[in-house]
């Protein structure tokens, strides 16, 4: 099927053009049928079978890891994101307290009341969000409303001692250390 016989020569030679377009066809049926099928497959599901696997499907979409954050973090193109990521250590105990695991909460942010926010209300005396990237969408916002008119990185570690943290001066000194601990400006 592949060989085509050479009068001059006498000799059957392979013929690479045929060749290639059998398995070109092979191809592109194999990846055809396989769509099909993955279509099919999904419309025989009965309708609630659809809605959770579309669930468990969001569900691995919003599920948390640090590659995610700092790939999300770098899409809102957020304002000395090493410092953010250094926040997000120390506020979650390198994402293990309970305000994250229960209320998404990336930086201990409490429910803002004067600033748009995405906070579906307070838990635990703290914002809780439907899913991380919503508390780091809160954090943006934040960052535009409050730290918009920060211009360098010690004067953003002045306004978050000054207002950002409960720790008052300290603040500053335990980011620094994180990102220095974790090589954060390498992530970014």
């Amino acid at each position: 099927m592949f060989y085509k016989f050479d009068s001059e020569s006498l000799v059957w030679k392979k013929d690479w053009m045929k060749f290639k377009i059998s398995i070109g066809v092979v191809i592109v049926l194999f990846f055809t049928s396989f769509a099909v099928g993955r279509y099919v497959k999904f419309e025989s599901l009965e309708k609630y079978e659809r809605e959770l696997l579309i669930l468990d499907l969001q569900k691995e979409r919003n599920k948390f890891t640090q590659e995610k954050l700092v790939d999300e973090i770098k899409r809102l193109n957020i304002k000395y994101p090493h410092i953010v990521m250094a926040q997000s250590i120390v506020e979650t105990g390198h994402w293990n307290s309970g305000i994250f695991k229960e209320n998404h909460n990336l930086f201990g942010m409490k429910q803002a009341n004067i600033r748009i926010n995405t906070a579906k209300g307070t838990n635990r005396n703290h914002a809780y969000y439907e899913n991380w990237q919503e508390s780091l969408y809160d954090y943006a916002f934040y960052q535009c409303r409050y730290m918009s008119g920060v211009r360098s990185e010690e004067a953003y570690f002045l306004a978050l001692d000054a207002s950002y943290a409960e720790a008052g001066g300290d603040y500053s000194k335990l980011l620094k250390k994180t990102i220095k601990d974790y090589n954060l400006e390498d992530l970014f």
